[in-house]
């Protein structure tokens, strides 16, 4: 942070320097106006894109990967969870309301409350949250 700081502020000193010294010229060698009006834009825009450039560019955050997930589908059977109750607890890991994911799925939100109840009696929880919990620790959503 010093040292953007310090960059800042040696390009203003350096700015009001220049500034300075086309004003001297401006007075001793009568330059016309729209020679300071163009260098004074130039140095606007390059201003402009510098910090454009710095405030748009993301930083890439590398994360390091666990092992892949592997489906359990010995534990799906077990369970006896349905195809479609799969989906509609991969859907509420991704913290989809029921609305959404009746949408999602093309079915009416009562046909999505009934496999969210069964998912609920299989995996034996009370909540959403806990029926995520769960399906990670069984593997059976990453």
């Amino acid at each position: 942070m010093k040292r953007i700081i310090f960059i800042y502020g040696l390009s203003l000193a350096a700015l009001v320097f220049l500034l300075q010294y086309l004003e001297y010229k401006f007075f001793v060698h009568d330059l016309s106006i729209q020679f300071y009006v163009g260098i004074l834009a130039l140095g606007f825009t390059v201003l402009g894109v510098w910090v454009g450039l710095r405030l748009t560019t993301k930083k890439v955050v590398t994360v390091h990967a666990g092992p892949e997930f592997v489906l359990n589908e010995a534990e799906l059977q077990r369970l006896g969870i349905s195809k479609r109750e799969h989906e509609v607890l991969e859907l509420m890991a991704q913290g989809l309301t029921n609305q959404q994911i009746a949408d999602k799925l093309f079915v009416s939100l009562n046909t999505i409350k009934t496999h969210t109840s069964n998912l609920f009696l299989k995996l034996e929880v009370s909540r959403r949250t806990q029926a995520v919990q769960r399906g990670k620790e069984l593997r059976l959503i990453p």
